[in-house]
């Protein structure tokens, strides 16, 4: 059966767009290294939702990743998405990493329990994960990964104290907090419309830090 759709326009536009990042220093810690936060970054937003099939009800977006390089604090274009270029691709609540069937890179991840500032260092007996499409370093599905949907209300939150520990595409190491899912860092309430929490989702604002000099200390 042919899947019939109907537009979200107040997104439709920014899809077509050019892809601008905000970011800003946080403070420096005691290894002498600055958090970068990133605010919102696209991740497919959603253009459209499905009016029959098995999808009925079901928002959608182009199926197009963003990908991102830690090292150089920027978004890679899509053309370049087989390259070692990137660090992190993100698509609604998927996360890739730079390697296994997602790159062609060394990449890596694993989802840390604890604190942001109170993660130092890679623990000596951490096992980086690889992409292996249907599965992900980065785990998918509420409350395996990074976050949880609260079905009653259809909103999205970061789970508090999971940190995603990466290997970049050149070897090296990053932590990443995810502070928010929704455009300005602000989840809508509640009671908000259906079309507001579809319009403002898939835009991610994190927070982290990249060790260049190549050891596993933050």
């Amino acid at each position: 059966m042919k899947r019939r759709y109907v537009s979200v326009m107040t997104i439709a536009v920014f899809a077509l767009g050019t892809v601008f990042v905000s970011c800003k220093k946080d403070k420096t810690n005691n290894n002498n290294l600055t958090a970068t936060q990133v605010n919102d970054i696209p991740a497919d937003t959603i253009i459209g939702i499905y009016t029959s099939g098995p999808a009925t009800g079901q928002p959608y977006g182009s199926g197009k990743f963003t990908f991102f390089s830690l090292e150089r604090n920027e978004v890679v274009a899509h053309a370049d998405s087989a390259t070692t270029k990137w660090d992190l691709a993100f698509r609604g609540t998927t996360i890739l990493t730079n390697g296994g069937t997602s790159g062609p890179a060394s990449g890596g991840a694993f989802v840390y329990v604890g604190t942001f500032d109170g993660l130092s260092s890679v623990p000596a007996d951490s096992v980086f994960r690889t992409d292996n499409a249907p599965t992900y370093a980065i785990k998918t599905g509420s409350g395996n990964g990074w976050y949880s949907y609260n079905g009653a209300t259809q909103l999205i939150t970061p789970i508090p104290g999971r940190i995603l520990v990466i290997r970049t595409a050149s070897g090296k190491y990053a932590k990443v907090e995810i502070m928010n899912y929704y455009k300005g860092g602000v989840t809508p309430d509640a009671s908000a419309s259906d079309n507001d929490k579809l319009s403002k989702q898939r835009y991610y604002t994190f927070r982290y830090t990249f060790q260049s000099n190549g050891s596993m200390n933050f």
